[in-house]
């Protein structure tokens, strides 16, 4: 195996893959490369694919794969990425996976395994419509994890708490439906090539982070080393 792995990380919204991202990299000694972190810093350095994404963006289009594609791999040849790489973000259905396997081939690199940190519907559910936000200072509380003392009212500006229109429970339900029926048939993609590692996404971040890690230990990094 190649010294320098390249890892997705799946899942639907609210299971905490970017946050479980962020940490098995670094506890790995992996780059973590988010797509929507390369948007905003090209937008931000005003590179040539940066104007060309702020185009897109401004617009309310999403940028083409072709464009997402050129910036992965753009980053995956940074320095920092030479130890491994971690993919969040992207790619988000099968046209991507595919653009993105025929690019990496080119270079004589491929993806080595792919993490889905599954939740249940019903828990998803639970763990997204329970989001309220202060209309003044906007700082977040959720209904389980970090409810406010008193119902309502924000802890650090006493502001009316609200909650956005796409953290309903019904928006919320349309939203996992859209993404499952985009996903499954990647998740199915990464599952035949034998890259799939599925990893129960449900309990603490802690808990979830150690059967990643024993995963990737015992799939990948056991015999990467």
């Amino acid at each position: 195996m190649r010294k320098n792995p390249y890892i997705i990380f799946l899942s639907a919204p609210g299971a905490g893959k970017g946050t479980q991202a962020a940490i098995v990299a670094q506890e790995l000694n992996m780059a973590h490369i988010a797509s929507g972190d390369l948007f905003r810093q090209a937008i931000r350095d005003e590179t040539e694919l940066g104007m060309r994404v702020k185009s897109y963006v401004e617009s309310g289009q999403l940028v083409p794969d072709e464009t997402t594609i050129k910036m992965v791999l753009g980053r995956l040849s940074a320095p920092d990425a030479e130890g491994g790489a971690i993919l969040d973000g992207f790619p988000r259905n099968l046209q991507q996976a595919e653009a993105l396997d025929k690019a990496l081939a080119e270079q004589a690199k491929a993806v080595d395994k792919v993490v889905y940190i599954k939740v249940s519907e019903e828990e998803l559910l639970k763990r997204l419509s329970g989001r309220w936000i202060c209309r003044q200072c906007q700082a977040p509380y959720h209904t389980i994890n970090s409810p406010p003392k008193v119902r309502g009212k924000c802890d650090k500006c006493g502001g009316e708490l609200y909650q956005r229109p796409d953290d309903t429970a019904q928006a919320v339900k349309k939203r996992l439906q859209v993404y499952f029926t985009q996903t499954a048939p990647l998740i199915d993609y990464y599952a035949q090539s034998g890259k799939l590692l599925e990893v129960d996404g449900e309990g603490s971040v802690d808990e979830v982070r150690r059967r990643i890690v024993s995963a990737l230990h015992r799939e990948v990094v056991a015999r990467w080393a």
